[in-house]
């Protein structure tokens, strides 16, 4: 058998080569101590690892300042811990740097290892810990303040039970289950609230087709409230974009009914009532437990670049109408007249029934008196002429006179 040196010790063993086996499989002999080579190999083991250690840059843990582990004499790497002196690059003030060990054993020390743990907290007088009371306080408040809710009176308090529906309750004190187990959600259902759709300014456009293939642009806002919080909060992902979608689905459709005369002006009112009935139809379709309040109409004219043209077209159709209201009035009362009119007749037709000369010869005085009261007379008697002096026209004609002198006399100057 050959005989090979052995690892454990510089004497020559025998090791056998077993052709039963994989060939790297290695058969010690029977009847041969290793112990001794085991103890020499551990302790050659151990030197050389110390070695290694007084030459790395953390220290071999010795005592001696100039030592290879703290950048000594010998040429060994420097204690990266140690502050050194930049003018010499040697340890300043000839400090000895902190040893690794050092730290690990007062970390230890401080710490919690062993029987260490809370050594910072205080103490109860009879030696307790805080910590009990401190967490079974902190679980309290927990459980008060998600127990314990207050809705207002115009709220309505939607409970989910882990993340699904469970009930709706009325405003008041209300107690649920704590946290993670039952949360709440308070909803105002009298608020009403308002969506602003289209804007007044001529660089945002809300551009919507009427009957009559014309374009307007329209601004309007609208008004609504919640009525069911359930189906609000569950039913529909985003309330507000429903509801703005739904709107302008709504006035579109509206506004394809009428006209742009009417349009812009006398039916919106009609669209206003058209919009909310379509709108809640729709959005009573969806469940969404949503009401709408009302729709007002801030803006309805047409696109920028035509509007002045429109404005004095609409500023025309608005004179007419006043020109014939005016002519409506004006007929009304001539009938009112005509009718008063002949209101008197019949009564003087029945005192003429009565007394027939009395009536023919009152009817002319008051016709005379209404020809001749206002126009110059002369009287004429009978049995021959005498001069009348006209004094109605001699006042007259002096009046004339005065008021033509200062005309004149600022004339020639």
């Amino acid at each position: 058998m050959p005989l090979h040196k052995g690892i454990f010790d510089k004497k020559p063993m025998k090791i056998v080569l077993s052709r039963q086996i994989p060939c790297k499989d290695t058969v010690f002999l029977k009847n041969h101590s290793y112990k001794r080579n085991m103890t020499k190999f551990t302790t050659r083991f151990s030197q050389k690892i110390l070695a290694m250690a007084g030459k790395s840059p953390w220290g071999g843990g010795s005592d001696d300042s100039d030592g290879p582990g703290n950048g000594g004499s010998d040429g060994g790497p420097r204690n990266p811990w140690q502050p050194t002196d930049p003018t010499s690059g040697q340890p300043a003030g000839g400090r000895k740097g902190p040893n690794i060990e050092e730290l690990f054993k007062k970390g230890r020390g401080k710490g919690g290892g062993g029987s260490g743990g809370f050594t910072g907290l205080p103490k109860r007088s009879n030696g307790k810990s805080w910590v009990p009371l401190i967490l079974l306080g902190a679980l309290v408040a927990w459980i008060a303040f998600t127990s314990i809710h207050r809705i207002a009176l115009e709220e309505r308090g939607v409970v989910t039970q882990l993340g699904a529906y469970n009930r709706t309750v009325d405003s008041g004190i209300q107690l649920t289950l704590p946290a993670p187990l039952e949360s709440m959600t308070k909803v105002n259902v009298q608020e009403i609230r308002t969506l602003q759709i289209g804007s007044t300014e001529s660089s945002k456009e809300n551009l919507v087709l009427t009957s009559d293939q014309n374009i307007i642009d329209m601004a309007y806002e609208v008004r609504w409230n919640i009525a069911d919080p359930e189906r609000f909060l569950f039913q529909i992902e985003a309330p507000e974009d429903t509801i703005r979608e739904v709107a302008e689905s709504a006035m579109r459709a509206a506004v394809a009914n009428f006209e742009l005369i009417s349009a812009i002006g006398p039916g919106r009112s009609d669209i206003e009532a058209q919009v909310r009935t379509r709108m809640q139809e729709l959005l009573d379709q969806y469940n969404s437990g949503i009401t709408v309040q009302g729709i007002a109409i801030r803006q309805s004219d047409p696109p920028q670049e035509v509007n002045e043209a429109f404005r004095e077209v609409n500023a025309a159709q608005q004179r007419r109408e006043s020109y014939l209201n005016n002519a409506r009035a004006y007929a009304q009362q001539i009938l009112e007249r005509a009718a008063g009119d002949t209101a008197a007749f019949d009564k003087v037709y029945e005192q003429y029934r009565l007394a027939p000369e009395v009536t023919r010869r009152r009817m002319y005085y008051d016709t005379m008196e209404n020809v001749l009261g206002k126009v110059d007379k002369t009287i004429v008697e009978p049995g021959g002429v005498q001069t009348y002096l006209p004094l109605p026209e001699v006042q007259r004609r002096s009046r004339a006179n005065a008021a033509a002198q200062p005309q004149a006399s600022e004339g020639g100057q």
